[in-house]
């Protein structure tokens, strides 16, 4: 079977986004990182987790700081500002529900 091919896209310096796989209901998207890059801080409706696949990240979460290695996870309620911060070069792999469609 094969699957659909997303487009790189380019968020921030140093950061490349791309959609993995999505439905109405759910996104799985990779974000990659190289040292120093920040992911802005946002908010939107979604509810999101987020999996560290390699790298080291500062994460902001609402008036939280989180340091996240390899292996470690975090959910981020829908509407609570968050970013983070590369500390280490790397890639995140987030889920959000429903899908964010601003990324198609």
């Amino acid at each position: 079977m094969s699957r659909p091919e997303y487009p790189v896209a380019h968020p921030d310096t140093g950061v490349a986004r791309q959609v993995l796989a999505e439905n109405s209901d759910l996104m799985v998207v990779s974000f990659r990182f190289d040292t120093g890059a920040c992911g802005a801080l946002h908010s939107h409706p979604h509810t999101q987790s987020t999996y560290v696949a390699k790298g080291r990240f500062r994460f902001f979460r609402g008036d939280e700081t989180l340091e996240l290695n390899v292996g470690d996870s975090i959910v981020i309620p829908s509407g609570v500002t968050h970013g983070c911060e590369c500390l280490e070069a790397g890639e995140l792999i987030d889920n959000f529900t429903p899908r964010r469609d601003d990324f198609l």
